[in-house]
């Protein structure tokens, strides 16, 4: 087990994948030479040459095109689009092809390609380059999604990710890649698809995934000062998704908060709170709640941009109105 950055975990996953599997290609705009939008790809060329790691021209609809045609002709791709802002520049080679293809042929053609992609707020990158898209994803059926919150399961979740029959959305939060954690190669988190309790408690459960685990996890230390012990469980992946240990925890609690950090209409949280709904409704001591982001553009002034998505003290105040210990300021 090393120290090493969530970036740096995602790089190693494509380079010990690439070891493995001669089949494995990059392709993207700057992820060869300049190594990628976020430096995740960087050296990869020198590695393994240009014939495997492809810099594309500035087409969304070319990269992920040729992505979906390669996979379908055996080769195992990963695209890179740089922000996830830019899907729907690819939803009819992502959503009509790739996903259909493996059902309209009977399983007789695949496509076992990856998308990464990065999204979310943290960076001042303004309306056009933060949005919280996988909303867009998780409707589509067909798409595997994945969106990491640490860095072993950027790891695990990736390697995972590149022994897929189906194509796989890897949704990297921007926000992440410099965050700091253990690595085990040898061991994930948990198996592909199944949420991970990462931390327990009997009041109430807040469900969450991508960088706001880390803001939850931080909630769950400052409640549990107010006496109120949060259980903390990491989605990790929102297709495959495992209800089993989402609806134990929530039968036992009571309780359940659901957070993201994109738009709550629509979203995610959405549909993970609907589901809860139905299967623990007579578990339930309060109605499910979700707590979003604002449904407005993403804005550019830093303080504003932090003010529209939920961070640990907003996370932490939702949870003691829900367990009615005291109302939140915004009450």
């Amino acid at each position: 087990m090393t120290e090493t950055t969530y970036r740096e975990a995602i790089r190693q996953a494509l380079i010990d994948a690439m070891q493995t599997d001669p089949d494995i290609i990059l392709l993207g705009e700057e992820v060869g030479l300049y190594g990628g939008a976020y430096g995740v790809t960087k050296g990869l060329i020198d590695m393994f040459g240009a014939e495997r790691v492809i810099d594309a021209p500035i087409s969304e609809p070319a990269i992920v095109g040729a992505a979906v045609g390669a996979a379908m002709t055996g080769l195992r791709p990963v695209a890179e689009l740089m922000y996830v802002d830019f899907a729907g520049l690819v939803m009819d080679q992502l959503a009509n092809q790739a996903a259909k293809s493996r059902y309209m042929f009977g399983g007789q053609i695949g496509v076992p390609m990856v998308l990464r992609t990065q999204g979310g707020t943290g960076r001042s990158a303004a309306a056009q380059h933060s949005q919280s898209l996988e909303a867009w994803v998780m409707h589509v059926p067909g798409l595997r999604l994945v969106m990491p919150g640490t860095v072993n399961d950027a790891y695990h979740l990736l390697r995972a990710a590149l022994t897929q029959p189906d194509p796989v959305v890897f949704i990297e939060h921007k926000g992440l890649y410099t965050l700091k954690g253990d690595l085990d190669p040898a061991v994930p988190d948990a198996p592909w698809g199944v949420p991970l309790v990462r931390r327990e408690g009997a009041d109430l459960t807040i469900l969450t995934y991508s960088r706001m685990l880390q803001e939850s996890l931080a909630a769950a230390e400052a409640l549990a000062a107010r006496g109120v012990e949060a259980e903390v469980i990491d989605l990790r992946c929102l297709n495959p998704l495992d209800e089993t240990a989402i609806f134990a925890s929530v039968r036992r609690t009571g309780r359940a908060l659901v957070v993201t950090e994109a738009a709550v209409t629509g979203s995610v949280a959405s549909e993970i709170a609907a589901r809860v709904g139905e299967a623990c409704f007579d578990w339930l001591e309060e109605p499910v709640l979700r707590l979003g982001g604002e449904d407005i553009p993403i804005p550019v002034a830093p303080a504003l941009e932090r003010g529209s998505i939920p961070d640990a003290a907003l996370i932490a105040e939702t949870a003691l109105w829900l367990v009615r210990r005291e109302a939140p300021a915004w009450a």
